[in-house]
């Protein structure tokens, strides 16, 4: 299964497992969201724990299905949507533990969390200006400064999440080999208190945002579906599986 989950010690857990970088199709991305509002609202369950297996956290969307099946923009965003908006909203916290690669709709759900927990060495990267999409700022813009997003946006480079440390976006940077551990035992600090007082303070904190970065997520998918529309992003996405790192325009 690509994606499992567990309830263990009122922390659920919603692992990432689809080999080999955890990109997941449309129908994952429609799946996942589920996942999230089942858990968020069991009674059981006073925080979410979301993490991977494998080499990297999230690749991001099926690139390949995309180039074979272009008509499924609308359903994937659609998924991407729901899952950023599920996260945000999901009424305990939501702490993600990340490693590796944390790529495209990735950003997205370390973006959206309450809490993230990363691994040494690992990277926020939004490749879209090169697979022929738009998508991902609005969220990346909870976590860096405008120009840095900006920066990263345009060139589809890296961000570290040592230098995310640094502005305070990343909670925690640790070995890899630990992070599943300290994950947990930061999700059970949060889960060792009353239920209500939880989901009371993820309302209060979600409504004191000055910016919803789910709005303004919706905002960017317009101009997503806009590019895949463009002849340039079929080209895009035709390089990646050829396996082009870009297009040359």
């Amino acid at each position: 299964m690509p994606i499992r989950t567990d309830v263990r010690d009122r922390i659920a857990e919603i692992v990432f497992d689809h080999p080999p970088v955890n990109a997941l199709d449309s129908a994952g991305w429609n799946e996942l969201p589920n996942h999230i509002a089942e858990l968020g609202v069991r009674e059981d369950v006073s925080c979410v724990l979301i993490r991977a297996e494998g080499k990297g956290f999230c690749g991001g969307v099926d690139i390949k299905e995309m180039q074979a099946h272009p008509d499924r923009i609308v359903k994937l965003n659609h998924g991407n949507f729901r899952v950023v908006k599920e996260i945000h909203r999901c009424p305990v916290p939501v702490v993600t533990a990340a490693h590796g690669f944390i790529i495209g709709g990735g950003v997205n759900i370390v973006g959206a969390s309450d809490v993230v927990i990363a691994a040494e060495g690992a990277y926020l990267s939004l490749p879209e200006i090169d697979r022929g999409a738009m998508g991902g700022a609005s969220f990346l813009g909870r976590m860096a400064p405008v120009q840095k997003v900006r920066a990263a946006f345009f060139t589809g480079g890296r961000i570290s999440v040592e230098d995310l440390h640094a502005y305070g976006s990343i909670e925690r940077v640790v070995p890899r080999d630990k992070l599943a551990d300290e994950a947990r035992a930061f999700g059970a600090i949060i889960a060792a208190k009353s239920r209500k007082a939880l989901v009371l303070a993820k309302e209060a904190l979600t409504e004191l945002e000055p910016r919803n970065p789910v709005f303004g997520y919706r905002w960017e998918q317009g101009f997503t579906l806009e590019m895949y529309m463009h002849e340039d992003s079929q080209k895009s996405r035709d390089a990646f599986v050829a396996g082009k790192d870009a297009a040359k325009f």
